[in-house]
């Protein structure tokens, strides 16, 4: 009997694993986008060359798809006028789409970077975000873009990332911002570089920024956590997909433990700004994200961790046809407006 109870209790905990490291039902209207993508031939990022990873229809095009067909107004967001600039590099400009909401000014500034694993994607693919914190926030947003890998291995965004933070310091006086006023902002890798933003100028001790708006961040280097198991092979990113940017972004898997990729890793957290920090049910990067929410809170740092159920990365940008990105995205630029409040 004792035996037979063990045994029991091996297939009870074997359920109870195999019930844990099950993806999640995506609600209607982010199935809807799914679905779309699907439509467009988008296939996973893992099967592509980078080329045709970069010339492929993405989830962005995909929610604009579900937008067009539903016949939903591109207004308010549409209304906010965009001023393209190239910010000086020692390593080349940096292509940066200026958003400029209605008003006066002068205007607190966020400086947002795009996702796509520092392989995909550009400033126009992550066009809606930048537009509703523009609007919501009513700040200015510098959208900058950084040099993409294979072609420019890691650190190199990083480094990008630090140039258009000490450009934004010093010159967004001359485009109607306040420079006392600075947020930082991004997606998926893009949220890694804001992060990093944060954690460089409490090194260099320089103008730190107000506040951190982290959307599904990259923030550690472990791929076996409970939701990359759950979701290794999610849409639009999977387990593979992360991989796949690995051996694009890096000239060895070991530069993963690197305290820039490894923000979880770090014991250096306390002082920084308070954070928003947006997760996703259906993505593999969810548990790092929460996990590194964590780490700061513990540090003493402010955070305000929303984790959002039904859907996938790349939700946040879709908030014209997925009501929970709205919430999100309102509940963001919520945060964003106590932030620049408080700094005036």
């Amino acid at each position: 009997m004792k035996f037979r109870a063990v045994g029991l209790a091996v297939v009870l905990l074997s359920s109870a694993a195999a019930a844990q490291a099950q993806q999640a039902q995506a609600d209607p209207q982010m199935q809807a986008v799914l679905d779309a993508m699907k439509a467009l031939d988008a296939k996973p990022l893992h099967t592509l060359s980078v080329m045709d990873a970069r010339t492929q229809s993405s989830a962005a095009d995909a929610a604009r798809t579900v937008q067009r067909d539903k016949k939903i107004s591109p207004l308010p967001e549409a209304k906010i006028a965009t001023k393209d600039i190239a910010i000086p590099n020692a390593a080349g400009a940096l292509p940066a789409r200026v958003y400029i909401p209605e008003g006066k000014g002068p205007f607190p500034v966020v400086l947002y970077f795009h996702g796509g694993g520092w392989v995909v994607a550009d400033i126009n693919t992550y066009d809606a975000t930048p537009r509703a914190l523009a609007l919501g926030a009513k700040a200015i947003v510098v959208s900058a873009d950084y040099h993409h890998a294979p072609e420019s291995k890691f650190p190199a965004q990083h480094d990008d990332a630090w140039a258009a933070y000490t450009w934004t310091v010093e010159n967004i006086h001359t485009l109607n911002g306040d420079a006392s006023r600075i947020a930082v902002a991004g997606e998926s890798a893009g949220a890694n570089l804001a992060a990093n933003v944060a954690l460089m100028a409490k090194e260099k001790k320089t103008m730190m920024p107000v506040h951190q708006l982290l959307v599904y961040p990259i923030a550690g280097n472990d791929m076996n956590t409970p939701s990359y198991q759950e979701n290794a092979n999610a849409s639009p990113l999977g387990k593979a997909d992360m991989e796949w940017f690995v051996a694009n972004v890096f000239k060895s898997k070991d530069q993963t433990s690197d305290p820039r990729i490894n923000l979880v890793g770090r014991g250096d957290l306390n002082g920084l700004p308070g954070a928003t920090v947006v997760t996703a049910q259906i993505d593999p990067l969810r548990s790092e994200g929460q996990a590194y929410a964590d780490k700061m809170k513990a540090a003493g740092v402010a955070v305000n961790l929303i984790n959002v159920d039904g859907v996938t990365h790349e939700f946040f940008g879709m908030a014209k046809v997925v009501d929970k990105a709205k919430t999100a995205v309102d509940a963001a630029n919520a945060d964003l407006l106590k932030a620049f409040a408080k700094s005036k």
